[in-house]
């Protein structure tokens, strides 16, 4: 079989190709004038008034723990089934991560054992809108005590929204990837977003040094024996030019990749209807999906296999796949540092042990997705 259709192809192509060379010509290769654009047009997109550019959403998310003053006494619940940066950040910032169990049909986190979580400690929620469904932030709102920050992993959720909200300004802070495997790349590279004029101005000074002013403003100023005065400990967080560039172009992108996404999920969901054990992700009433991925669940009670040699076999024709992504407290970090077991959080450890993601993407042709249907199928049979 010669065919290899890939779990994500990021879909870039001579417009970028040609973006890049701007900032490659003039010699601005750091942070300047393309990255401002892409903020601004980024701003607008997701309808929030303050949008930081940085390497990834991981240090996105650092960088609004810290400019929340989170630190060594505080705990921050998150999701036990999310990527493992999620969990990581809090430790970074010396505050500990409480997790709460995720609800097995969304895969998001389940607000109820957020309730259970909260104690005096809490000061923040990362609440992640995985795979691009966004969370139910009515809910997780109303559990939560006044004074708790609610933080958005929105990594999978460009584009998304949430009644007529878009993610990135459902909770006080947010950070957005452009990891290669994300709907919109620029290669590494994130996005933090609030609408706090005084949150975003601190977060500004700390993923440049702590400086402050930027290097634009110096480089631009008249007086150019001046360095700029340090009054915090920051960070070298700052995306380059080169990905300003690419994600602007990207970003013009976003709508109609999203809606193409959107075509072909809701073709998997009828052409896979009569598998009942293999069930469809949440397609949501109330907002939009980002469909950054396609994340089954195989029903480990009624499946003709178990789920890993479901994969093995799509595997053998070509088609790759993958988990949902793990749970983190079955890690072995996390299991060991924290004493944790994978029943602690039983959501969780059946999304890690059951989910399953189909190729999904804007480099697949009808012809992928048909073979994608018709190998599912005829496994099945």
């Amino acid at each position: 079989m010669n065919r290899q259709i890939q779990i994500s192809l990021p879909s870039t192509g001579e417009e970028e190709w040609q973006a890049a060379r701007e900032p490659l010509m003039s010699g601005w290769l750091t942070q300047g004038p393309k990255v401002a654009a892409f903020e601004k047009a980024f701003g607008e997109r997701h309808q929030v008034p303050h949008a930081l550019a940085v390497t990834s959403c991981t240090t996105g998310l650092h960088l609004a723990l810290v400019g929340l003053g989170i630190g060594p006494g505080d705990e921050v619940i998150v999701p036990a089934f999310t990527w493992v940066a999620t969990a990581n950040v809090v430790l970074y910032c010396g505050a500990t991560p409480v997790f709460a169990d995720v609800d097995p049909v969304t895969c998001n986190i389940d607000v109820a054992d957020v309730r259970r979580r909260l104690t005096q400690c809490t000061r923040a929620v990362i609440v992640v809108h995985l795979f691009g469904l966004c969370a139910d932030m009515d809910a997780l709102r109303a559990a939560l005590p006044a004074g708790v920050k609610i933080i958005e992993d929105a990594a999978c959720a460009a584009g998304a929204s949430f009644k007529g909200t878009p993610a990135g300004g459902l909770g006080d802070v947010a950070a957005f990837s452009f990891h290669p495997r994300k709907s919109i790349t620029t290669g590494e590279g994130g996005m933090v977003t609030t609408r706090d004029p005084d949150l975003a101005g601190l977060m500004e000074k700390l993923r440049n040094h702590g400086a402050e002013i930027s290097e634009e403003q110096r480089h631009k100023g008249p007086r150019p024996y001046l360095l700029p005065d340090f009054n915090l400990l920051g960070f070298n967080y700052r995306m380059t030019d080169l990905q300003g560039a690419v994600g602007l172009v990207q970003l013009g992108k976003l709508d109609r990749f999203i809606a193409e996404r959107q075509q072909w999920a809701e073709f998997y969901r009828e052409r896979l209807s009569a598998l009942g054990w293999l069930r469809m992700p949440v397609f949501p009433e109330t907002g939009n999906h980002a469909w950054q991925a396609f994340v089954t669940r195989v029903d480990p009670a009624t499946a003709p296999m178990p789920r890993n040699e479901l994969m093995e076999r799509l595997q053998q024709r070509g088609i790759a796949t993958r988990p949902g992504t793990h749970a983190v407290h079955i890690l072995n970090y996390y299991r060991d540092r924290f004493g944790l077991a994978p029943d602690d959080y039983p959501g969780a450890r059946d999304c890690d042990a059951n989910t399953m993601a189909i190729p999904l993407h804007n480099r697949m042709s009808d012809e992928d997705y048909d073979y994608v249907v018709q190998s599912l199928n005829e496994i099945a049979a």
